[in-house]
């Protein structure tokens, strides 16, 4: 079990390394290729992923399900930040969306079997459906209905939603350019957040601790109020598990810099709570497979 999380951490780490090396010893300017990333590389990403998603109403539980587990530990962090004083456009979204992607997709395969593909693929795009709405809402300045219309990854995600709902069929050519293209936004993604590496201090390893804490912690109030609520077969209900208590999603960090919002706080959330996912993974595997 250990070696098995090993295997599936240990890509996302060493692409977190290298950036760390090349921005400690290059010192490359990452933010124009962070703003490639968010107008090419993520939209297209997001697009080839919905607009071959199978979506029907046996899904339903699924989907009511991710739903709880991402607002949930949103709502509960309302008076967590208010009692200790942290800012909560920081501190909410790493709880709310987390590894689903990179992280929750080879885990779930992995562990369950190729039966778990589908709906860990569902439960990813649901996250990215939240963040890039719900999400870029919480984070953007003034008008946030303005900012998130304009926002490519959100036409992306839109176009692609109508055109799967309305079956209509992408071109397939299309499909394998934009799958091609999507399949560089991870790669950047930590290639950026190890850059930002360069720049953590001592303090970073207690907000990591104390982000990992508060994700455990709301995580669990989310699949508690699934396990009672929302009737799933077992494989959902094992999958939940995981789900509701992943390590932040590396985007966290990508849109905390995209909108200024203590963006070296964040790379703390993310970097610490996936290297610390080594010992709380192997924990919840075992809880999942006891359902």
């Amino acid at each position: 079990m250990f070696e098995q999380v090993i295997n599936i951490l240990f890509p996302v780490f060493a692409l977190a390394f290298v950036g760390f090396a090349v921005g400690r010893w290059l010192k490359p300017d990452f933010k124009p290729i962070n703003q490639i990333n968010m107008s090419v590389c993520i939209p297209a990403l997001v697009f080839a992923s919905l607009a071959t998603m199978p979506l029907d109403t046996e899904q339903l539980p699924l989907i009511y399900a991710s739903l709880v587990a991402i607002l949930v530990p949103g709502l509960l962090m309302i008076p967590i930040c208010k009692y200790i004083g942290l800012n909560f456009k920081a501190w909410a979204p790493p709880h709310m969306f987390r590894n689903s992607g990179n992280l929750a997709i080879p885990l779930f395969t992995y562990t369950f079997g190729d039966v778990a593909l589908a709906p860990a693929v569902l439960l990813f795009v649901m996250s990215a459906c939240v963040h890039i709405s719900i999400g870029l809402a919480l984070l953007s300045k003034g008008n946030p209905f303005k900012q998130i219309f304009s926002m490519p990854v959100f036409l992306a995600a839109a176009l692609a939603m109508f055109l799967n709902l309305s079956g209509i069929v992408v071109w397939n050519p299309l499909i394998e350019a934009t799958s091609l293209l999507g399949q560089a936004a991870v790669p950047i993604m930590l290639l950026s957040l190890g850059s930002q590496m360069v720049n953590l201090r001592l303090s970073g390893l207690k907000i990591g601790l104390l982000s990992t804490l508060q994700s455990i912690a709301t995580g669990a109030v989310a699949f508690a109020i699934i396990y009672w609520l929302i009737p799933l077969p077992t494989l959902h209900l094992q999958m939940m598990v995981l789900f509701t208590m992943l390590p932040p999603a590396v985007m966290n960090y990508l849109f905390a810099e995209r909108f200024e919002v203590e963006p070296d706080k964040v790379a703390s959330m993310v970097l610490f709570g996936n290297f610390l996912s080594v010992a709380t993974l192997p924990l919840l595997l075992i809880f999942a497979l006891s359902l």
